[in-house]
């Protein structure tokens, strides 16, 4: 093992990784307090992953486990992949576990390790699916059934139990493992992960452990599916983000240009053509995939959950490279929009898919049953429950996304409620603390407090949807105009309790899309500070909602509802409803325009949709004038 503690890594532990300017900064070190995340942290850890563990248990996740050794004498349940639900549901727990002493989940995760040890092969192997008569089809099949891909969800979940309680069993039952891969994986010809995860855990484990020879499979494995030499980001969406989140931690090890330029264009092919305002992924539900340049409908986005995930880490990745502000403006745009969507405000109750629009009814097919679809609602479980596992464990994690240190001093890169208790990269001990309503206000207080005085640079990020920011230190103005999507460094030797106050203006503001995103063609969509908002037929009684019209042109006001969905911000604005409702699917082009009636449009945030029952909901809206 390395020198550094294992309680002191962060998320994505770059502290040693020679080609990134960011270093991580732990879970422990970062305590939310009574703002707009910590709520939502609390229900996760309360309800959301016990509850899940008593549902992996219910539907036999872990007794497939079991029935290896004879500790359950039942048959294997579940797709062939189950094994990662739940090493997802481990590493949330540990993750939480790096946040506070929680006895209970304690004991359900070490339940969970004490099911899985036992049904580790001798060589190394753990898989549920390729057991008994199945056993000799291991390494057949890579391009559908997951094996690398249950091993690398099983690494992270170590290496987060490790650095949680420094204990070392669920970590060495890792090890064994990956040391059987990198014997085999490179004798099979043709072998590659199939679904990507594998890659990103290797180069933690090589983190971790300081064994080059994870990184040197996690090469292999990239090469074997041409990372490099990638034009665009296609095909299958959470494969496709999986797969860059590995060739950036390579890049990170090693700094291969090659990695480097693929990533680029991949990245900007993803934000240029193929990417949801949401910061959802996923344009096409056949094969859950990306879908081509400007293929963005709405009522049948697919922008899976577990996509919108895979964002955040790749954009967490390449954020560490060199610190551009890009990358954490999409973070901050997927994490309150696409990826909040995906868990109802209760927090026990999860969206696989996320659509921009919603008519409110079923679908039915008198010939095909798995066709049939009732009205669309969250659900606490699901057959294939990649999703619910994967929130929670990205929930448990988010303290570790807030800051970052470097070699001259400390980034803020999410603002709410908030402290901090680190140091510097000098190992001078730093206490920051933030005071914000954020998202619904722009004003934020930090408050900066070196063990002594000290002089180090303090990066602010300045989101790119501010249309104006002014920044204050102990009262007095900086004398400097902060630009939007950029970091704003402050040099200065810091004394024990200097204050910065920030202020991003966030007026309501109509977005449109680019011309070849059919859908969106003469529509706009409502956004305020990070929060993409939709209009819902609750809000709007009497109003067609998918046949109303914004007035651009107009005034949009900004309310904050504390008693409303959990406390939201809604805004208001003026619109048209049809008089009449249209009939024709077809007619004749006429000239004027349909006859409307004024009316106000009340919107929501869109991550709020849908939990307080099924009802049509759209977030684009077509445009007056």
């Amino acid at each position: 093992m390395t020198e550094r503690s294992p309680q002191d890594r962060g998320v994505v532990d770059t502290s040693a990784s020679p080609y990134t300017q960011l270093k991580p900064v732990p879970i422990r070190a970062v305590r939310l307090g009574d703002g707009f995340w910590r709520p939502r942290l609390e229900t996760n850890a309360r309800r959301a992953i016990p509850e899940m563990y008593r549902l992996l248990e219910e539907h036999g996740v872990i007794d497939n486990f079991r029935r290896i050794y004879g500790a359950k004498d039942v048959p294997r349940r579940g797709f062939l992949f189950t094994d990662s639900d739940l090493y997802k549901w481990m590493e949330a727990a540990a993750f939480m576990l790096q946040s506070e002493e929680a006895p209970e989940i304690r004991e359900l995760l070490d339940q969970a390790i004490d099911a899985i040890l036992p049904a580790q092969r001798p060589d190394g192997y753990l898989n549920t699916y390729y057991v008994d008569e199945r056993y000799d089809q291991r390494y057949t099949r890579f391009d559908t059934d997951h094996e690398l891909y249950c091993a690398g969800h099983l690494f992270q979940a170590a290496i987060a139990h490790h650095r949680a309680t420094g204990e070392e069993r669920l970590l060495e039952c890792a090890l064994r493992f990956a040391d059987h891969l990198c014997q085999v994986i490179p004798t099979i010809e043709g072998a590659f992960s199939g679904h990507p995860e594998i890659e990103m855990a290797l180069v933690e484990l090589y983190r971790e452990t300081g064994r080059a020879r994870y990184l040197d499979l996690a090469r292999h494995l990239l090469d074997a599916s041409r990372f490099t030499e990638l034009q665009k980001i296609e095909g299958h969406a959470v494969r496709a983000l999986y797969f860059c989140c590995g060739g950036a931690d390579y890049y990170a090890e090693t700094g291969d240009p090659a990695f480097r330029a693929s990533l680029e264009r991949q990245w900007e092919n993803l934000t240029r053509a193929k990417l949801y305002i949401t910061g959802g992924v996923g344009g096409r539900h056949l094969g859950e995939s990306v879908g081509k340049d400007y293929e963005l409908p709405n009522a049948r986005a697919y922008a899976e959950t577990c996509a919108a995930i895979g964002n955040i880490f790749w954009n967490w990745r390449m954020l560490a490279l060199e610190g551009d502000a890009r990358f954490a403006d999409l973070m901050e745009r997927t994490l309150y929009n696409g990826f909040l969507a995906g868990v109802s405000l209760d927090g026990t109750r999860y969206f696989y898919v996320n659509p921009l629009s919603y008519d409110g009814e079923g679908e039915g097919d008198p010939w095909y049953p798995w066709a049939r679809r009732g009205l669309y609602e969250r659900q606490s479980w699901y057959d294939c429950t990649c999703c619910p596992p994967n929130v929670e464990r990205m929930l448990a994690s988010l303290p570790g996304y807030f800051y970052s240190t470097s070699r001259d001093g400390v980034w803020v890169h999410l603002y709410d409620h908030c402290e901090l208790r680190w140091h510097l990269d000098n190992g001078t001990a730093l206490h920051m603390s933030q005071v914000t309503r954020y998202p619904w206000d722009g004003d934020v207080e930090l408050t900066i407090t070196p063990e002594a005085p000290t002089e180090f640079t303090l990066y602010l990020r300045v989101p790119a949807w501010a249309q104006g920011a002014s920044i204050t230190i102990n009262g007095s103005p900086i004398g400097v105009s902060p630009t939007p999507g950029r970091y704003l460094a402050l040099q200065r030797t810091w004394q024990p309790g200097d204050q910065v106050r920030l202020s991003f203006d966030m007026p309501p503001t109509v977005m449109v899309s680019h011309p070849r995103v059919a859908e969106n063609r003469c529509c706009g969509a409502l956004q305020r500070g990070p929060i993409v908002y939709c209009l819902e037929a609750y809000d709007n009684p009497g109003i067609p909602i998918l046949e109303a019209m914004l007035d651009p042109k107009e005034e949009i006001t900004a309310t904050h509802h504390p008693d409303l969905l959990g406390g939201v911000t809604v805004l208001r604005a003026s619109g048209a409803s049809p008089v009449e409702p249209e009939v024709a699917l077809y007619r004749p082009w006429r000239p004027g325009r349909r006859a409307t009636r004024p009316c106000t449009l009340t919107a929501i945030p869109y991550y709020a949709w849908n939990n307080r029952g099924p009802c049509p909901m759209t977030v684009w809206i077509p445009l007056l004038g």
